[in-house]
C-alpha cells in the first residue's frame, strides 16, 4: 500500500504484539506499529511516521482488551518510562504473546515450522530485578538518575521506584542520589547497582577524574564495592568492604528463572551422554561446573578475563577454561560432543556457524541460550543441516517484550 498522506487518525484493532514489545495492527493493508497497546484492543491511533510500515501514538481506547490491566508504576504511565513495555497487559497474556514472537522468528527468519511451548513463567513478576542500570545526567549542581521516555532516547526522567527491581537495588540507588556531588567530574555518566548474594555491587562508567570516590563510597553504605569505568578505560576497583569476586561480570537478572533455565540446559546436554562438552560465552562457569561435576570434561570459552578466571577455579582437573572471542577459539576445542553456545543479543559470530557446521567435526548436538529470537532464528537459518530437537522460552523479565529460548538442535542425520 503506497500512502502519500496518512491520515492524522485512524481506527484499527490491534492483533498481536511485536518483538520490540509494540501492539501491531493493520490499516487497509498498512502494518502499524503503537507502543502501549494490547492484542484485542480495538484504538484510536494518530500516525506519526510512514515508511514501508506505519509507527502509531496511542490516543484513546474504544475498546480495551480484556487482556488489559492497571500498570502499578507510574513511571510506566507517567514518563513512558522505555524499561518495560508490557505492564499494561496480564502476565499470562505477555506469555503468549513471547510465544508467538519466538514461533513468528524461526517462521519468518528461519523457514523452520515448529511447536514453540509458552515461556516457562516467573516466580515473581514485580521485584526480579537484581540489577539496575541507570544515566545519571547533571545540570549545574544537580544529578538526574533515571531511564529514558520509549519515544525519547535522549531525554532521562528522575526515577522515583522501579517495582520489577529488588527493592536493596533501589534503596541503594537512592543513597547514590544523596552522594551525587561526589561522582566522578563530568555532565553524563551511567550507573550499575547489582545485588550478588548478600553483597550489592556498584559501577559507575564516564567521567575524566574522581577526586572524591573514598567519599562517595563512605557515603553509600551499603554498597560491598564500587567500580569505576573511566572513558575509554578498562574498570577499576576503587573501593571495597569484602572482596567480591568478578564484581564486573555479566550475571543473570532474574535469579529464580537463571537457574530453572541452567538446569533445562544440563538435562539436554545430559541427555546425549556426552564425554566432552563446550561452553561457548560460559561467564562465571555455572553451566561448566555442573556438567565437570557429573563426570563430563568442560571447556568452557570467555572473553571476559575476570569471569573466565572465576571459571578456571571451579572447574576440577580435567576440564578447561579458555579466554578469548568464541570465534577465535572454537576451533581449538573442536571435535567435541556437545557445543552450549549463549551469546550476547547480536547472535553467533558467523565463524561460529561456519564451525559448527563444519563436517566430520561438528557436534552431536547444539544447545544454543538465546536472548533474541531474531538472531536465534537467523543462526538456525546458518545451519540446514541441523534440526530442532527441542525448544523451551523462559520469561527472565516479566512485565517487558524480552524472552530467553533454548533450542536444541541435532544434524539432519542423527
Amino acid at each position: 500500500m503506497t500512502v502519500e498522506a496518512p491520515p492524522q487518525i485512524v481506527e484499527l484493532e490491534v492483533e498481536s504484539i511485536a518483538a520490540g514489545g509494540d501492539g501491531v495492527g493493520r490499516r487497509e493493508g498498512l502494518v502499524v506499529f503503537t507502543p502501549r497497546t494490547a492484542p484485542g484492543d480495538f484504538a484510536r491511533v494518530r500516525i506519526e511516521s510512514l515508511k514501508r510500515f506505519a509507527r502509531g501514538h496511542l490516543e484513546s481506547l474504544i475498546v480495551a482488551s480484556p487482556d488489559r490491566v492497571d500498570p502499578p508504576c507510574p513511571h510506566y504511565t507517567s514518563d513512558r518510562c522505555g524499561g518495560c513495555q508490557l505492564q499494561h497487559i496480564a502476565y499470562r497474556a505477555q506469555l503468549g504473546s513471547k510465544r508467538r514472537i519466538v514461533r513468528d522468528a524461526l517462521e519468518r527468519i528461519a523457514r523452520r515450522t515448529t511447536d514453540v511451548p509458552d515461556p516457562r513463567p516467573s516466580e515473581r513478576q514485580w521485584r526480579y530485578r537484581t540489577k539496575l542500570t541507570l544515566a545519571m545526567k547533571r545540570s549545574g549542581a544537580k544529578w538526574t538518575m533515571g531511564l529514558h521516555p520509549f519515544d525519547d532516547p535522549i531525554a532521562v526522567f528522575a526515577l522515583r521506584d522501579c517495582p520489577i527491581t529488588d527493592e536493596r537495588v533501589v534503596a541503594t540507588w537512592r543513597e547514590i542520589l544523596l552522594a551525587a556531588e561526589h561522582l566522578p567530574n563530568a555532565t553524563e555518566l551511567r550507573g550499575t547497582v547489582r545485588v550478588a548474594g548478600s553483597d550489592i555491587l556498584v559501577l559507575v562508567k564516564g567521567g575524566s577524574a574522581w577526586p572524591a570516590a573514598e567519599t562517595f563510597f563512605a557515603t553509600v553504605a551499603s554498597a560491598s564495592a564500587l567500580w569505576w569505568v573511566p572513558e575509554e578505560n578498562p574498570p577499576r576497583l576503587m573501593h571495597e568492604r569484602r572482596h567480591v569476586a568478578a564484581g564486573t561480570s555479566f550475571a543473570q537478572i532474574n535469579e529464580s528463572v537463571a537457574a530453572a533455565l541452567r538446569g533445562y540446559v544440563i538435562d539436554r546436554v545430559s541427555a546425549h551422554r556426552p564425554a566432552r562438552v563446550v561452553d561457548a560465552y560460559a561467564g562465571t562457569g555455572e553451566t561448566a561446573t555442573a556438567l565437570a561435576a557429573l563426570g563430563i570434561h568442560v571447556t568452557a570459552i570467555e572473553v571476559d578475563r575476570d569471569a573466565a578466571a572465576l571459571c578456571a577455579t571451579r572447574l576440577p582437573a580435567g576440564s578447561r577454561s579458555l579466554v578469548g572471542r568464541v570465534e577465535n577459539m572454537l576451533m581449538r576445542a573442536l571435535p567435541t560432543d556437545v557445543v552450549i553456545v549463549n551469546p550476547p543479543r547480536a547472535g553467533l559470530h558467523e565463524r561460529v556457524t561456519r564451525a559448527l557446521a563444519g563436517g566430520e567435526r561438528r557436534p552431536r548436538a547444539i544447545v544454543y541460550v538465546s536472548c533474541d529470537p531474531a538472531t536465534l532464528a537467523r543462526d538456525i537459518a546458518r545451519l540446514p543441516d541441523y534440526v530442532i530437537a527441542g525448544i523451551q522460552p523462559f520469561d527472565m523479565f516479566p512485565q517487558t517484550a524480552h524472552v530467553e529460548t533454548v533450542c536444541e538442535l541435532v544434524p539432519l542425520a542423527a
